[in-house]
C-alpha cells in the first residue's frame, strides 16, 4: 500500500510537469519525448541491476504496456477535447478500479473482503464528489457523446493493463522469481513503457504520414524556449514514467489491483494542494470535501 500512495503522489506531481511540458513542446512531442527518455533510464537499470528481458513474465508486461500505455493513453487523449479534463479523469479513475477488481476476481481468483470493497468505494466516492461538474462549475468544453466511448476505452485500458500486470506477477512467482520488490517493479515498468513507446511512435508516424501532426509550438523557435522545453521534458520523464509508474508496478507486484487502483484514483485530489503550491490555483470547497472523504477512505483501506 505504501508503494500505491507513492505512485499517487508522483502521478499528482507529474500532472504539473506534464502540463508545462505539453505547453512547451506540444502534446505528441511531449508524450513521445518522455517515453524515449524514461525507456533509456529504465533500460539502463533493467539491463544492469535488473533482469532485462530474462523474466518469464516479460511478454505479459509488454502486453500490459500496449493495453494500458498504448490504447489507454490513446483513449485519454481522444476523450479530452470531447469531455474536458475533469470528466475524462473522472471516468478513467472511477471505472478503472472496478474493471480491474472484477477482472482479477474472474481471471485470477483474487477476492476482496467486504471491508476492502467498502473503503475502495468510499475513495471512489470522494473522487466523484471532488471532480463531478456542476451548474456552478460546468465542463469547459461542449460535452459530446462520443467522448464517453473514448473515456470508457481509457478506463478499460488502465484497468485491464493493471490486470495483465498482476498476471505477469503470478507468472514470475510460479517460475520461482522474486517478484514482490521494487527492483522487479522497475524492471516491469521498463517493459510496459517500452511497449507504450513502440505504440506511440507508430501512432506518431501514422499522423505524420497523413499530415495530421499538430503545429510545432512557436516557443521552440528560440533557444530559451527550447531550453525550457527540455527541462520540463526531463522532469516529466523522471517523475511520471520512471518514479510514478515504477511505484505503481511495485504496488501491483504486492497488492491486488482492486486495492491499488482506488489509491491511484486519489491522484487528482493530491494534485490540488500541489497545484495551489506551485501555481497558486485555489481549490473549491467541494473538491476539498471530496479530498477529505477520499483520504479517510484511503486510511481506512490501509488499516483494513
Amino acid at each position: 500500500m505504501f508503494a500505491a500512495f507513492l505512485a499517487a503522489f508522483f502521478f499528482a506531481l507529474n500532472a504539473t510537469c506534464a502540463g508545462r511540458s505539453v505547453q512547451a513542446s506540444g502534446p505528441l512531442r511531449a508524450n513521445l519525448g518522455r517515453l524515449l527518455i524514461s525507456v533509456s533510464v529504465l533500460g539502463l537499470f533493467a539491463h544492469t541491476l535488473g533482469h532485462g528481458f530474462g523474466s518469464a513474465s516479460t511478454g505479459w508486461f509488454l502486453l500490459s504496456g500496449i493495453i494500458g500505455m498504448g490504447l489507454g493513453d490513446l483513449g485519454v487523449f481522444a476523450a479530452l477535447p470531447l469531455l474536458g479534463s475533469r470528466l475524462t479523469v473522472l471516468m478513467t479513475q472511477c471505472l478503472a478500479a472496478p474493471i480491474a477488481a472484477v477482472g482479477e476476481w474472474l481471471w485470477l481468483g483474487t477476492r476482496l473482503s467486504g471491508a476492502q470493497v467498502l473503503w475502495g468505494a468510499v475513495i471512489i466516492g470522494g473522487v466523484l464528489l471532488a471532480l463531478m461538474p456542476s451548474k456552478a462549475s460546468p465542463p469547459r468544453v461542449r460535452v459530446r457523446p462520443l467522448g464517453f466511448l473514448f473515456g470508457l476505452v481509457a478506463a478499460a485500458g488502465q484497468g485491464l493493463g493493471a490486470l495483465v500486470s498482476r498476471k505477469g506477477v503470478d507468472v514470475a512467482v510460479a517460475a520461482g522469481e522474486s517478484a514482490h520488490n521494487a527492483t522487479f517493479g522497475l524492471n516491469a515498468t521498463y517493459h510496459r513503457i517500452l511497449a507504450g513507446l513502440v505504440f506511440t511512435a507508430v501512432w506518431f508516424l501514422i499522423l505524420r504520414l497523413l499530415g495530421r501532426l499538430p503545429p510545432r509550438p512557436a516557443a521552440l523557435d528560440n533557444p530559451a524556449g527550447r531550453r525550457r522545453a527540455r527541462l520540463w521534458l526531463l522532469a516529466n520523464s523522471l517523475v511520471g514514467p520512471v518514479l510514478a509508474v515504477g511505484c505503481y508496478q511495485w504496488a501491483l507486484a504486492t497488492t491486488p489491483s482492486g486495492l491499488v487502483l482506488p489509491i491511484a484514483a486519489t491522484t487528482p485530489l493530491i494534485a490540488i494542494p500541489i497545484a495551489y503550491w506551485l501555481e497558486g490555483e485555489r481549490p473549491s470547497r467541494r473538491s476539498v470535501a471530496g479530498g477529505v472523504v477520499a483520504v479517510a477512505g484511503a486510511v481506512a483501506l490501509t488499516l483494513t
